[in-house]
């Protein structure tokens, strides 16, 4: 794996362990030499992620739609940085840059890439493996709510092993590797 592609929040959550799991995350992605593709920010998570790569010498690539270039926002001090006309083409370009993709907690944009993300394998788009990292079950009751979407016959999500759940850097490394 060259490049892994992970959503997260602009926002650092509610919790300690949210911020500690990405600083592991991309102090990680650097010691095994696997470069970071990720939404471009400068806040919460995505910053303390993107920080944690370049900290330990590792390569960024940011995709930040030009809507939300503003100083605040967008993190200046990547390897590179791609600006991008919409959410739709910064999620494309996102996909085409990873090999893989994890999901950290985060908010609504978080759920739409992942639920997005997702459905593109449900839908054989792509083979890309995909992992949760379920920091403090984060994730649980979406998975919950992927489980309930099979058990009431609207999908068969559950019998595709589409995604995997992780609860560390390390153990969603070896599952995506």
């Amino acid at each position: 794996m060259k490049r892994l592609g992970v959503f997260c929040g602009s926002r650092d959550g509610g919790r300690e362990s949210y911020g500690s799991l990405a600083r592991e995350l991309g102090k990680s992605l650097a010691c095994r030499s696997v470069g970071l593709v990720y939404g471009g920010g400068r806040a919460g998570l995505m910053g303390t992620l993107a920080n944690s790569v370049l900290e330990n010498n590792g390569d960024v690539l940011g995709v930040i739609p030009k809507f939300l270039c503003r100083p605040e926002v967008v993190h200046k001090g990547l390897t590179s940085l791609k600006v991008v006309k919409d959410m739709h083409e910064r999620k494309r370009l996102m996909y085409d840059s990873a090999d893989a993709f994890a999901v950290l907690p985060g908010g609504l944009g978080t759920l739409d890439e992942a639920v997005e993300i997702i459905n593109w394998a449900h839908l054989s788009l792509h083979q890309k493996p995909i992992c949760l990292l379920d920091v403090d079950g984060y994730w649980s009751l979406f998975c919950e709510f992927l489980s309930t979407t099979g058990r009431e016959g609207f999908s068969d999500l559950g019998d595709k092993g589409l995604y995997s759940v992780a609860e560390d850097p390390g153990q969603m490394l070896d599952l995506l590797l």
